[in-house]
């Protein structure tokens, strides 16, 4: 793509950089700032510097956050003693825009995967199991995606705990066995969580 300018040039290529955004997407975006006041331009680059240099990711949770710890963590009106343990910080949002679930959260960081290199001291599972050891929980219920990597690492998790811990469920079948959590719509995602099954039930 020809561009008459090398700033525009450098502009299109750092946007097309971002994911699902191509050459002729990224272009657009460009010029569009262009016809924006300069203000506009600048309060738009001060939030994406200033939520890449001061967002956290909480201590107890690793859920994002703009203090140590989250707001769901430090929200007194939720169910402090059930987590839903899930792959990542999509997962998080996908589930609260249910408004089904008024517990709190545990994000692994992603799944256990052999053949991608990941393996349980890549994501935070001791972490978790530190949570249940120390806090008084009730319940964990698993929220991962449907795939093997998620069924794997729920199997991994399940025999570090042990029996009797607490009760541990999964969310039901509603999500498609290999399909991606975050893609899933709102009612099946409330459904699953409102029809979750024991892990005796679940991983075989």
């Amino acid at each position: 793509m020809q561009l008459p300018s090398s700033l525009l040039e450098n502009a299109v290529a750092e946007f097309s950089k971002l994911p699902g955004v191509g050459k002729k997407t990224a272009l657009r975006l460009v010029l569009h700032l262009l016809k924006k006041e300069v203000g506009d331009v600048n309060r738009l680059a001060d939030a994406l510097t200033k939520m890449r240099q001061e967002i956290q990711f909480c201590k107890r949770c690793f859920n994002i956050s703009d203090g140590e710890i989250c707001s769901i963590c430090t929200n007194t009106m939720r169910q402090q003693n059930t987590i839903c343990v899930v792959e990542n910080i999509r997962d998080v949002i996908a589930i609260e825009s249910t408004q089904q679930f008024n517990g709190v959260y545990h994000v692994l960081g992603g799944v256990i995967s052999p053949l991608d290199g990941v393996g349980p001291e890549q994501l935070n599972v001791e972490s978790l199991i530190a949570r249940i050891e120390e806090e008084q929980i009730d319940e964990i219920i698993f929220a991962l995606s449907p795939n093997i990597q998620g069924d794997t690492t729920i199997y991994y998790i399940q025999k570090r705990l042990g029996a009797g811990k607490c009760k541990v469920t999964t969310i039901a079948r509603g999500v498609a066995f290999g399909g991606e959590l975050e893609y899933a719509d709102e009612m099946t995602l409330a459904r699953s969580l409102q029809n979750r099954l024991p892990v005796q039930q679940y991983v075989k």
